[in-house]
């Protein structure tokens, strides 16, 4: 009853604000560029980063990606390109941990996701995205996306959950029918007979949507601090684990069955680490020389600029890759073919649809023949389609060897550019 009480204004306000979207008083743009968004309806803890990482696995090979995020936790303000060197203080955690792990798409950050969209939309052709994945973006309302994918933890069904500040949801749990796509997140890396079914309808999942389940899958440690970094201490028994993200309880379990976990720090999700902290740091590793020192890699991308850090503890401090991966093969290609399936080009349909247009075109398409008919006889043939030059006059020779003889350069004619690429 109290808590119902305390929730009223937030879930009135969220309400509100959501009625005047749906009744299109607040308005919103469509914009220019297929943008596919991931997002959620908690604070944090649903696998938003691995997630877009996978995304941009699946289609950066063959489109020109970009990522936009807010940059959540940056001192920066306005619209930013991040760049491989930056410092998180600047870019924010999660978009500069992307931007190093794929450093050859862009990535960019923006509160106003909308102007950020319109600045990717102005680069030069040859830059400029054919897709954008906006990560973060469930609750910006004033942007429509191509696709509107919906994280849920398997661990945390948001219909068992409450309004902040008693739960963890930021945004009404009924939310969810504007996602045309669920995607269950952390859950085992095998189900049993019906467990899908089950996963539809604790979440409210409706037959329409689409529903997707991925687990996650840790790799080996890698050094924070690749020149220093001394991988031999990989294989030492203690760790001590320190983190600042959402849930790190999944990463303890994990550790406990390779490690003898001696000891672990948990900060708040994206926390700027102190002096002190750092200077703590320092001593404990100095007291224990054999053990490892491990974080997150969102937490690594803050230690990367910290000046408090000494050489010892460079060498010895590393940190947990993490990646999200498809149950089957058959959820990787359904998943693949729903967002190629809403992005439409300049002509109207969706890209997929134009490479199989384009390579049925090629394939029905017989070499064009020329056909003549010989005066004499009055058969049709076939033209030959040999190029012939006219013969010059003996005594005048052609003009670009009269150039080439006299040094000046010679005129080749116009090359033709080539553009393999799809046009949105």
């Amino acid at each position: 009853m109290i808590g119902s009480f305390v929730l009223f204004p937030y879930y009135l306000t969220l309400r509100i604000r959501h009625y005047l979207f749906d009744k299109n008083i607040l308005k919103t743009t469509v914009p220019s560029i297929p943008v596919v968004c991931i997002g959620n309806v908690t604070v944090g803890g649903t696998g938003k980063t691995p997630m877009t990482e996978l995304v941009i696995k699946l289609l950066s090979n063959d489109y020109r990606v970009a990522v936009l995020s807010r940059g959540y936790g940056r001192k920066s303000k306005g619209f930013l390109f991040v760049g491989t060197g930056d410092s998180s203080i600047d870019v924010g955690d999660e978009p500069l941990q992307i931007k190093r792990k794929f450093p050859q798409i862009t990535v960019a950050v923006d509160k106003e996701r909308t102007r950020g969209i319109e600045r990717l939309a102005s680069l030069p052709e040859n830059e400029r995205p054919e897709l954008i994945i906006l990560d973060d973006g469930f609750q910006y309302r004033r942007l429509t996306p191509s696709r509107n994918i919906l994280l849920i933890d398997y661990q945390r069904p948001i219909f068992k959950d409450d309004l902040l500040p008693i739960g963890r949801l930021r945004d009404l749990p009924s939310q969810m029918k504007r996602a045309e796509c669920v995607v269950i997140t952390k859950a085992p890396e095998f189900l049993e007979e019906g467990d899908r079914e089950n996963l539809r309808h604790i979440n409210h999942i409706t037959e329409e949507q689409k529903m997707f389940v991925t687990t996650v899958k840790y790799l080996p440690p890698k050094a924070v601090f690749e020149n220093v970094g001394d991988n031999r201490y990989i294989y030492s028994k203690e760790v001590f684990f320190f983190s600042g993200i959402a849930n790190d309880k999944p990463v303890i379990l994990h550790l406990s069955d390779k490690y003898e976990l001696i000891s672990h720090k948990t900060f708040s999700d994206h926390h700027n680490f102190t002096q002190s902290e750092m200077v703590s740091l320092v001593k404990y590793a100095n007291n224990n020389p054999r053990t490892l020192l491990l974080t997150t890699e969102k937490d690594a991308q803050r230690l990367l600029n910290d000046k408090y850090l000494t050489e010892e503890v460079k060498r010895r401090l590393f940190f947990l890759p993490v990646e999200t991966e498809f149950l089957s093969s058959e959820d990787t290609e359904g998943f693949r073919n729903y967002i190629l399936s809403g992005l439409t080009t300049d002509k109207g349909n969706t890209p997929r649809e134009q490479e199989e247009e384009i390579k049925e075109t090629r394939e029905e398409t017989p070499a064009k023949q020329e056909e003549v008919r010989i005066p004499e006889t009055g058969e049709v043939q076939e033209a030959d389609k040999t190029p012939h030059e006219e013969p010059l006059p003996q005594d005048e020779e052609p003009e670009d060897k009269k150039k080439a003889d006299s040094g000046e350069p010679v005129y080749i004619g116009p090359v033709e550019p080539v553009n393999g690429g799809l046009l949105f």
